[in-house]
């Protein structure tokens, strides 16, 4: 099964005032295609980011490239509930 990943820039506002940039930032996709609001959110979750007023996205790529965990999406094992032993 191929799995896919975005490579973007993003810019977080933050409602309690201050910001956020990232550069060449990756996450794991559950498909390509995805919404540039999705992996703003993806992105927003995987670094638990708390009190986000806004999101934006650029320079989107939509890569093949094997999962790595990203925390809240597609590869988050969390996602799948609790493991019972």
């Amino acid at each position: 099964m191929t799995e896919y990943r975005a490579v973007f820039d993003a810019e977080v506002t933050f409602s309690n005032e201050g910001g956020l940039q990232a550069q060449g930032f990756r996450v794991d996709l559950p498909g390509p295609d995805v919404s540039e609001d999705e992996i703003g959110r993806l992105f927003v979750t995987s670094l638990d980011l708390l009190m986000t007023e806004t999101v934006t996205v650029h320079n989107v790529r939509i890569i093949e490239e094997p999962h790595k965990g990203t925390r809240g999406g597609p590869s988050d094992p969390r996602a799948f509930g609790p493991v019972n032993s």
